[in-house]
């Protein structure tokens, strides 16, 4: 027989929000054992230092748990709670000033971390795989915000279009451009690398 917990597990995520939304706790801790690594890792894609990521993540969660319960379409859920990402962002970007800092690559290497599909390869795969990881994210936190911000949503989050406008208060148009121009200057920077 299941307990509480595993049946908890068992549930997909418009369930959970359904449950949380009509304040049981146990949906919502599950909800939040589920998205905190995905929040985490924004931020850190996101963010050119490791400074407050942790604090960041806390209060999205915090804000996604108060929230909840005026989410309107538990299928929005994921849209909603990048918004929340995306204006803890901008608002920290706001907090530390106006022009961008310049991302150096210690900062870059140490905050960020990339899955790697397959964790069984030789160790020279390994090397090679995680040098090209450091490479890409390197190039990332040198991306204008805005890119940045239109990339890690499409490519890491795995966001629609609608919904990265929707996060970003921008156009579809927009953001496909945003894609885009990211897509080729990444291309441009990581040509003699991959």
């Amino acid at each position: 027989m299941l307990n509480k917990r595993q049946t908890y597990r068992n549930l997909d995520q418009e369930k959970l929000v359904l449950l949380a939304q009509n304040d049981d706790y146990n949906a919502l801790e599950e909800l939040i054992k589920r998205v905190q690594k995905k929040v985490y890792t924004s931020f850190a894609y996101l963010k050119k230092d490791e400074e407050n990521l942790s604090d960041l993540t806390q209060e999205a969660l915090i804000k996604m748990a108060k929230g909840i319960s005026k989410l309107k379409s538990p299928k929005a859920f994921n849209s909603w709670l990048n918004q929340i990402v995306m204006n803890l962002f901008y608002d920290e970007l706001r907090k530390k000033c106006k022009k961008p800092e310049i991302c150096s690559m210690d900062s870059c290497e140490d905050n960020m971390f990339f899955q790697i599909p397959d964790k069984l390869g030789l160790p020279v795969e390994k090397a090679m795989l995680s040098e090209t990881d450091r490479i890409i994210k390197e190039k990332i936190c040198t991306l204008p915000d805005n890119f940045k911000v239109a990339i890690v949503l499409r490519e890491l989050q795995g966001l629609s279009y609608d919904e990265i406008a929707a996060a970003t208060n921008t156009s579809v148009g927009t953001v496909k451009s945003r894609i885009a121009r990211a897509r080729e200057k990444l291309q441009c920077s990581l040509k003699n690398y991959i």
